[in-house]
């Protein structure tokens, strides 16, 4: 498996990677939590491993939070030393598919790993996302309006995709800046409006009726009735 590690511990992490790599799993490794945020969001991954506490302004917590918001069921093991019941049901809570406690045995970590491994390939995947006559292909990356192919840069797939998996409910600002840009940025920044403007360009163009519409005030949504004159 392709695997995330986010760990700022230099030894631990040293040690993970390598007996993951002798399992025979391919191991990225950052070692603070912008960086683990920017990597968990921004590639695709089998699986993450997810310190709790870590430096750079994020704990584990909070990117797990925007892999959630994101939609993005990539399993995620996370790893603390805070090892109280409460500790472990909040990261179980927060999204996280497992919670191993330091320190622990790295025969443990990769029995559990493959236990992960396992139940993600049970999971069903939708290979296609439909709001109309416009699809979106999760696997391959590929949107299509009335069978004909629309190119979209990353941040552009992003928000369609994000708007598709919540087809029929109102998406806000705030979900938006968290699932697709992360968190260090203004909420009162127009970055989200000049991209659903580029977005909409390219789906709703040549006539086709309108599927992404504003929500006064509150943020957006995909089909169903105009909702913002």
């Amino acid at each position: 498996m392709r695997c995330l590690l986010i760990e700022d511990d230099t030894q631990t992490a040293a040690l993970i990677r390598e007996s993951l790599g002798q399992a025979g799993h391919e191991v990225e490794v950052c070692h603070d939590g912008t960086s683990g945020l920017a990597r968990a969001t921004g590639e695709l991954w089998d699986l993450v491993l997810l310190d709790r506490m870590l430096p750079g302004g994020l704990d584990g917590l909070d990117i797990l939070a925007a892999m959630r918001l994101r939609d993005d069921r990539t399993p995620v093991l996370v790893l603390s030393a805070l090892s109280s019941l409460d500790e472990r049901i909040r990261g179980l809570r927060s999204g996280g598919d497992d919670y191993l406690t330091k320190p622990f045995a790295l025969d443990e970590l990769l029995a559990r790993i493959e236990a992960l491994a396992r139940r993600a390939g049970q999971r069903a995947e939708p290979a296609l996302l439909r709001v109309d006559d416009l699809t979106l292909e999760p696997r391959t990356r590929r949107v299509f309006r009335g069978g004909r192919p629309v190119l979209l840069q990353p941040r552009e797939y992003q928000l369609l995709e994000y708007l598709m998996r919540h087809q029929g409910e109102v998406v806000t600002r705030k979900m938006l800046l968290i699932a697709v840009w992360g968190y260090h940025f203004d909420p009162e920044t127009n970055v989200i409006d000049v991209q659903m403007s580029r977005l909409r360009n390219k789906i709703d163009k040549d006539g086709a009726a309108t599927l992404i519409r504003t929500v006064r005030g509150v943020g957006f949504t995909i089909g169903g009735s105009d909702v913002d004159g």
